[in-house]
């Protein structure tokens, strides 16, 4: 089984499998799996639901990257489900690559705690390096007591079987912000879910006002910076996009607490890796908070795909406004792409910079 990571880039040097993948395989490979409905959750780029694809599976995601890479490495192509209430029935295996964000991982265990029966196998993967005691204490309170496999390869197995009685997921939460009159929605797959962070923070009170047809809030996470948009800017249309399906679903739910579609203009909400599904020339002002990392790798891909993406949907003459911990320099990359970068704005951490294409 050859396996890309998703998207396809030029000589890449990342693999799209680890060795917590070739171990939960590997086990796999012991035991009589014939007729037994096995849920797949979180698998980054195919390597569990691709490697077991001729079973009874579901695969779970919300990742948009990750749901277009598992369809494109299986041969059955794949359809990931991308919300956890679409779990169905009872599953007898349930394997989970455990997340980076614990609120995600919680929200998971909630949910999975409807679908197992008492001699389901739920078994997690993940590279020892990247393990917090918080994994073990969430699979104890939503399923059951934990034993462990050997490591391998810096890699290792969790165990765990149904003790626990079905519960709700605390998730989502409604989050109040100081300067909204309305919660926010947030729900578990979100960066700073439990209150607003201080990046976004410092780029609300430097977001721009003029006749913008049409704003693309990039990386939206719960649509703050697209709602505040819409308040300076009552004409525009606003288009809200993340890679995250939570993201889209948060943001969905407080834009419509915000605003009606028959007075205040239409929205467009896209699932989506960066705005690659974006029309060319068709946006007027993108505004972009991008993460440094994909998943638990940090790097500036993510960010540098952003630009990249917001450059080619940009009208000629509209602007790109990104904020980023300073340190990172973005006004040095964005020079290189749209030959010109412009400070908007500076704290102790953060900058805000303009680019105009």
């Amino acid at each position: 089984m050859k396996l890309k990571r998703y998207p396809d880039r030029k000589n890449e040097l990342l693999q799209a499998w680890d060795s917590a993948d070739d171990l939960i395989l590997a086990h796999l490979n012991t035991l009589e799996l014939k007729g037994k409905r096995i849920l797949i959750l979180n698998d980054s780029f195919g390597a569990l639901s691709c490697g077991l694809e001729n079973l009874n599976i579901s695969t779970y995601t919300d990742s948009f990257v990750s749901s277009k890479a598992i369809q494109l490495n299986s041969e059955n192509k794949i359809q990931p489900l991308n919300e956890l209430q679409a779990l169905s029935g009872l599953y007898d295996f349930a394997l989970i690559r455990i997340p980076k964000n614990m609120s995600y991982f919680e929200d998971m265990l909630a949910h999975l705690s409807q679908h197992l029966h008492p001699s389901t196998q739920v078994i997690c993967g993940y590279m020892v390096k990247y393990q917090t005691k918080t994994s073990f204490d969430l699979l104890e309170k939503y399923i059951g007591k934990t034993h462990t496999s050997l490591a391998q390869k810096k890699s290792r197995l969790i165990f765990a079987k149904l003790e626990r009685t079905q519960v709700n997921s605390p998730y989502p939460l409604n989050v109040s912000i100081e300067g909204f009159e309305k919660p926010f929605l947030n729900h578990s797959n979100l960066f700073s879910r439990e209150k607003l962070d201080i990046g976004t923070r410092f780029f609300l009170s430097h977001l721009p006002e003029g006749n913008y047809k049409r704003i693309l809030d990039l990386g939206c996470a719960n649509g703050i910076i697209g709602i505040a948009a819409k308040s300076l800017n009552p004409s525009s249309e606003i288009i809200f996009s993340d890679e995250s399906q939570m993201a889209i679903q948060s943001a969905m739910a407080n834009y419509g607490k915000y605003f009606s579609p028959k007075t205040s203009g239409e929205a467009k909400f896209s699932w989506n890796h960066c705005c690659e599904n974006q029309d060319p020339y068709s946006v007027d002002l993108v505004l972009c908070n991008p993460p440094f990392h994909q998943g638990n790798t940090i790097s500036d891909f993510t960010a540098l795909e952003m630009f990249r993406d917001a450059h080619r949907a940009l009208k000629t003459g509209g602007t790109l406004r990104v904020i980023g911990n300073s340190h990172l320099k973005y006004q040095v990359t964005l020079k290189k792409l749209f030959g010109n970068s412009e400070t908007v704005a500076k704290n102790s951490k953060f900058t805000i910079i303009d680019a105009v294409k």
